[in-house]
């Protein structure tokens, strides 16, 4: 008759399987290394379909984002969710692929040392350094089927014929609204969009590139994302304004009503009172 294992021989068997246990842990060295190659996948992820921080190139977006040589550059969230689900609306920043018409905003510059050219790429992926690409970043003016000029006897963008509203727009020391450069009437293409900076008196933008008119215009397939937030440096903390500019002209004959609605209304209620 086979005798049963006794409470001893259990307790030294779990010891025994603890130990092997405690021998085959996985090494801290090899931990930290899966821990890091799946933070870098994960920040690849992230930047390629959800978001991903750019340094702002120079200073066409002036005061709205900073940017320049020997400064502290912004860097910028760019939501590249948004735009599968919406429309893009006037008044928006955008980040974009800069179409074949486009001169380069800026040269990102990088090393012809393989090594330290692998860096400035990975830093890039952080907003650490500027993406090797031909990106832009603009303000929406236009849509398509839109008609944009310049300028009104203010000195405003017109489009479809009402001034803009642009509390964003920024002049250089020196100048003024009335160094808007003219242009005639530009319809809109369908599928694209007029981008400007806001600083108007130093951006090359849609009414110089490709020769300005509707060859300065962007694909609204090139679009990659929405810059959302400033994140870089923290005292420049803080959102990114999307104030639509065509609200206030477009929407003022419809506000005038409203407002007019009121007295009539009233003098309406008087009258049935006294007849009543």
């Amino acid at each position: 008759m086979a005798e049963s294992p006794s409470n001893e021989d259990e307790c030294a068997s779990d010891a025994e399987s603890e130990q092997d246990s405690r021998g085959r842990r996985t090494p801290l060295w090899r931990e930290v290394v899966v821990l890091v190659v799946t933070a870098i996948v994960l920040t690849v992820v992230i930047q390629a379909f959800v978001a991903r921080v750019y340094v702002i190139p120079s200073a066409s977006m002036e005061q709205t984002l900073h940017g320049c040589n020997g400064c502290e550059n912004d860097r910028v969230l760019v939501d590249k969710i948004t735009y599968r689900f919406t429309d893009i609306s006037a008044g928006e920043v955008v980040v974009f692929r800069g179409p074949e018409a486009w001169n380069n905003d800026f040269v990102s510059p990088r090393s012809s040392n393989k090594f330290v050219s692998a860096l400035q790429g990975a830093a890039s992926l952080v907003g650490l350094a500027p993406p090797n690409e031909r990106d832009f970043i603009k303000r929406v003016i236009a849509l398509p089927g839109q008609t944009v000029e310049c300028c009104d006897a203010d000195h405003r963008l017109l489009v479809d014929g009402k001034p803009l509203d642009e509390p964003y727009a920024y002049w250089q020391p020196g100048t003024s609204p009335a160094d808007h450069e003219p242009f005639a009437p530009v319809r809109v293409p369908a599928g694209r969009l007029w981008v400007m900076g806001d600083n108007r008196t130093n951006s090359i933008d849609s009414r110089k590139q490709g020769g300005g008119g509707e060859a300065g215009t962007v694909p609204v397939d090139d679009v990659i994302g929405k810059a959302r937030v400033i994140v870089f440096p923290s005292s420049r903390w803080g959102g990114i304004s999307d104030h639509n500019p065509q609200v206030v002209a477009l929407g003022a004959p419809l506000g005038l009503g409203v407002l007019g609605a009121f007295p009539v209304l009233w003098v309406g209620r008087r009258i049935r009172k006294r007849l009543g």
